[in-house]
């Protein structure tokens, strides 16, 4: 984690000047209504808000830096109920949806919240955070927590935020997925670079989270490039299986300096030469990385292919000068068809490599065809030779479904725009849809009638 910047800092402390000279707060303190309260949420928290979304989009990693600054009492508490929700979930879980560590600094918010002299009017604002942070952590970090409480008003109420239905597995995935979905559009996500192999194996997978997501919604990474230059510097980590995942990442999707690049390419030379079954271990990687949520681009297989040695005639040199050639003359051209195929073939169908290339094809299938418009639907009439294409080389089930999903999704979105049943347009996906998907087998004659059928 960073140090808060200065000029931040500086921002922080206008804001807290502001509040405390603010005619709010003096009519607050006086009668203490929640309904002043409330104004005060509603005339202050907007500005910590566009703070800390600049913070979080330009320099994430001070964000826990600046949420310390926060639980200054001069605050009175504003934007705590926000952060206590942040600090919640970025605790790394495991498959029994308990918290690997201990969560300090959730207990450090929730510590500040119950010491605040507005507590009263807080604690209305955190019922649902403080439930899922207590049923993510152990029994043993709960009871510690609640025996340094003196506040009896407080510790009641704690108590009854420890829920006796997330005890189960089950209610505790559901409660916990809820809550999440809240904040699914929020960017809160930080992380701690490690030093060490022993901090790599703890911060490893919060880490790799951190890096994805940042990849994925495409910030501005400037300012987390030094840490990541100084990350892949240190030799003391190169060696580690853990920090395989770290360098795909970082070399798909980061502009980091050029010797960094180099030490990335130099680390795959090693580990190409040296580590048994490593070929394996980099397609399972790169599977895991396309069925995450970030998005493996033209762009970031590029990065890579530079990154990788071609001198060195292995299974990952096959796959990229097969992926050079998909970018450069296009997944549609009839030459790049056939050399997936001769691939495709080479290899057993059931294969990882294989896996690979079937999701990279598909997420140019899903690109190109979530981003055609309703007006051009004759394109999609044409793509849909390639697609079965791929169909025929694959014969890949899984593959099929996700073509017909994918499918049917932008023929709906005809069908909502084109409603006119006398109507060229309309008439012209009726026989396309009505000739090909019967062929394909996406859909029955029972079923292409039914799509079709006037609603009365």
């Amino acid at each position: 984690m960073e140090a808060l910047s200065a000029n931040y800092k500086n921002h922080l402390d206008q804001l807290k000047a502001a509040i405390q000279a603010s005619d709010l707060l003096s009519t607050y303190l006086e009668d203490e209504s929640d309904e002043l309260y409330k104004a005060m949420i509603e005339a202050f928290e907007p500005h910590i808000l566009e703070l800390y979304n600049l913070v979080a989009d330009k320099n994430p990693l001070q964000l826990v830096a600046l949420e310390k600054e926060l639980l200054d009492p001069g605050f009175e508490g504003l934007f705590l109920p926000k952060i206590l929700g942040y600090s919640v979930l970025r605790g790394e879980i495991d498959n029994n949806y308990k918290y690997k560590r201990p969560q300090d600094h959730f207990k450090a918010i929730l510590n500040a919240i119950c010491e605040s002299t507005n507590f009263d009017l807080i604690k209305t604002r955190i019922g649902q955070t403080v439930q899922i942070g207590f049923a993510l952590s152990s029994d043993i970090w709960l009871t510690n927590f609640m025996e340094q409480l003196t506040n009896k008003k407080v510790k009641s109420f704690l108590n009854v935020q420890k829920v006796d239905k997330f005890r189960d597995l089950a209610q505790r995935k559901i409660g916990y997925e809820s809550y999440k979905r809240q904040f699914q559009n929020q960017n809160f996500l930080t992380a701690d670079f490690p030093t060490n192999i022993s901090e790599l194996k703890v911060l490893g997978s919060s880490l790799i989270t951190f890096l994805s997501y940042r990849a994925n919604w495409k910030f501005d990474n400037t300012n987390i490039l030094p840490a990541l230059d100084k990350l892949i510097a240190n030799e003391s980590l190169h060696n580690d299986p853990d920090f395989l995942e770290v360098i795909m990442i970082t070399g798909m999707f980061y502009d980091v300096n050029e010797s960094a690049q180099k030490i990335i390419s130099s680390i795959f030379d090693k580990l190409r030469k040296e580590e048994e079954n490593f070929e394996n271990k980099y397609f399972q990687h790169l599977l895991r990385m396309y069925k995450s949520s970030v998005e493996i681009t033209p762009d970031a297989d590029k990065r890579m292919s530079k990154i990788i040695n071609k001198k060195i005639n292995d299974g990952v040199s096959a796959y990229y000068n097969l992926m050079d050639v998909v970018h450069t003359k296009g997944y549609v051209h009839e030459d790049t068809i056939k050399l997936v195929k001769e691939y495709y073939d080479q290899n057993k169908g059931v294969s990882i490599e294989n896996e690979c290339l079937r999701e990279g094809i598909f997420g140019y299938c899903a690109s190109f065809l979530n981003n055609l418009d309703a007006q051009s639907y004759t394109e999609y009439f044409e793509i849909n030779k390639v697609f079965v294409s791929y169909i025929n080389t694959f014969f890949n089930q899984k593959f099929n479904q996700n073509i017909k999903d994918l499918s049917m999704n932008y023929i709906n979105t005809l069908l909502a725009v084109y409603t006119d049943k006398r109507g060229r347009d309309y008439q012209d996906i009726k026989k396309f849809v009505t000739n090909t998907f019967l062929d394909l087998g996406f859909k029955s004659e029972k079923e292409l009638a039914e799509l079709f059928k006037t609603k009365k």
